[in-house]
């Protein structure tokens, strides 16, 4: 069982990280169209989509554990399987991903706290860092998986 939850959760939690980049757009679509209640609903199911991203996500890990000891799939080395130039490009990427990604839940919740109790100000002047930051942790979510499994698997 840990060998197929290792093989399939890259692909189930890319998934759900490419529909949290399409409900966060329809988020902003709804909001700029005057449209608060459609707005909610986006931002809540992202909200909801990315909880689920983050248990996947957590569960291939000790599945990756169970069944190669490491927590982690490399990036290969070889540079016939993947240039210098795509590893460089794949560590760019993964860095600023990991270091945004921590920062994901505590600003969407404190978002989603602040949309709920009316402070609407407030709510605005975070998401105005926030809605960029989770946009850009989706997406590159998304990188890394490509390039990962699909472009340059081990």
């Amino acid at each position: 069982m840990w060998q197929l939850l290792a093989d399939y959760l890259p692909h189930c939690t890319a998934l759900l990280n490419a529909a949290a980049t399409g409900v966060l757009a329809a988020g902003l679509i709804k909001i700029r169209q005057g449209n608060p209640r459609g707005h909610k609903k986006m931002m809540l199911t992202a909200l909801g989509i990315s909880a689920a991203f983050l248990v996947l996500y957590l569960l291939h890990k000790v599945a990756l554990y169970q069944t190669t000891g490491e927590p982690n799939t490399r990036f290969p080395t070889d540079p016939e399987v993947a240039p210098l130039a795509a590893r460089y490009t794949y560590y760019a990427i993964l860095g600023t991903h990991l270091l945004l990604a921590i920062a994901v839940p505590f600003l969407a919740l404190r978002a989603v706290y602040l949309a709920m109790k009316g402070r609407i100000v407030a709510h605005k002047k975070l998401v105005r860092y926030a809605f960029p930051v989770w946009m850009y942790v989706s997406v590159t979510g998304v990188l890394v998986y490509l390039m990962l499994y699909q472009l340059y698997p081990a």
